[in-house]
Formats: C-alpha cells, structure tokens, sequence
C-alpha cells in the first residue's frame, strides 16, 4: 500500500514545481500532476531487467514493468530520487543518465490513476548479484528488446500502461547509454 506521509512534487506540464501532496492522494480519483521517474536497466548483453510488480502495490499489482519506477520526494531532484530508489528496489547501485521526459495519465480499474510528468533513465549493470526487495518486487528477469516487443504486442495486459509507453522510446534510452 502506498506511504500516506511521503510528500510527492506536484507540477504543471512545463514540469514547474506547484506545491506537493501526500503519495496516496495524488493517485486517487484521476489523480494530481505529480514527478515520477523509470529507470532501464541493460546487462552486458544489452538485455533489459524487467520487474513484476508486488501485488500489495496499489495500482496496476502484478504487471511486469521496467526495471524500477517511483517518484522524487519534496527536496529530491529526480536523478538523486532514480538512484535512490534502484537502490531500495533492486539492490543496484550505478550510473544513470537522464533520456528523456514525457506525461502520461493512466486509470486502473476504479482504484486510482497515475497522472504523472515521468524523467526516464538507463544505466548498465556490469554485476552479477541483484537483490530485489521483495514488498516491492515479485518476480524478476532480463529480457531482449525484441522478446519484450514480441511478449507486449501478444499480451498487452500483463504490462504497466508507462512501461508500453517507454518502450514505443526504447531507442532514445539505448542511445542515452551507449
């Protein structure tokens, strides 16, 4: 379930800092424009480590997602925030470069809604050891490009509706980290 003491950074679409909120307050209903950032995560192969979300998540619980997505907290820049959360999420710690930033909105069911100004990161992993916590993480695995594609394109509703966007952008985040 989502923090109800952690204060999310409400924005305007020129990503101008408005005010803040509580977490959960920002998802409820068709929820407040808030920051948000996913991060990609490429092995040496080029392979990219995808995550099943936990299922005590509030929304879209259950849907495979890239490798780590979250929000800065009042006082946090969105790449500190990125680093951070890798960190808590799957026990990764390294370099990230900004690609790019997009908005989106997103219902799921008639629990909340992600209304989010979204900065996306890629880093490489050169290690072999990733230690996900599991409140936040139910599975995990590296995937190609093409059989991330291949598995969206037959079952589009196992995957988070950000992830299906980002990956419309796969490109632009390889370029960013080549």
């Amino acid at each position: 379930m989502l923090s109800q003491k952690e204060l999310l950074i409400l924005v305007d679409k020129n990503d101008n800092i408005l005010g803040y909120e509580e977490k959960i307050k920002c998802h409820l209903g068709r929820g407040t424009k808030h920051r948000a950032f996913s991060v990609f995560i490429f092995d040496r192969q080029g392979r990219l480590l995808i995550q099943k979300r936990a299922q005590s998540k509030m929304l879209w619980p259950g849907f495979w997602a890239n490798t780590c997505c979250s929000h800065p907290r009042k006082g946090e820049d969105y790449l500190g925030a990125a680093q951070r959360r890798l960190k808590e999420e799957m026990g990764i710690k390294t370099d990230l470069k900004l690609a790019f930033k997009f908005s989106y909105e997103a219902q799921y069911q008639d629990i909340g809604s992600e209304n989010e100004l979204c900065a996306v990161f890629g880093g490489r992993w050169q290690g072999d050891d990733i230690q996900p916590d599991s409140s936040e993480v139910a599975e995990w695995k590296w995937m190609t490009i093409d059989e991330i594609k291949q598995d969206i394109e037959s079952k589009p509703e196992l995957y988070a509706p950000w992830f299906k966007i980002e990956m419309k952008r796969i490109e632009e985040i390889k370029k960013r980290i080549a």
